[in-house]
């Protein structure tokens, strides 16, 4: 399962463009509509980054939840989530990842809802 945060017209947009692309068993869902505690997530923690639940129940935060999610659609997609989980491109991923999430509000899609709390 894929969650993200529905208030964030960028968040929804990324979130639309994977849900295409992975088989139909996997959920894609907002955090908005998802029982935080079941997922053993927080609010604090959802409304900074995106999150993969795998079959297990463990969770996978910002980067490695993008490629997660990237590994699960298969194909060329598959091998391009390897790739940002694992290193070096994971050194590189995740702050880049970190970057996209602070400024996700000033991004194509963005509205005031993508920004996060200083």
């Amino acid at each position: 399962m894929l969650v993200f945060d529905g208030d964030c017209g960028f968040c929804t947009s990324s979130a639309r463009w994977i849900e295409a692309r992975l088989p139909a068993s996997v959920a894609v869902v907002p955090w908005q509509s998802c029982d935080l505690d079941a997922l053993g997530l927080t609010e604090a923690e959802v409304t900074t980054a995106a999150y993969w639940v795998d079959d297990a129940g463990r969770t996978h935060r910002g980067h490695r939840a993008i490629g997660r999610s990237l590994m699960a659609a298969g194909g060329f997609w598959g091998f391009v989530g390897r790739l940002v989980i694992t290193p070096p491109i994971s050194w590189l991923a995740s702050p880049a990842y970190a970057l996209v999430a602070r400024y996700r509000h000033t991004l194509p899609g963005a509205t005031d809802a993508c920004r996060l709390p200083d």
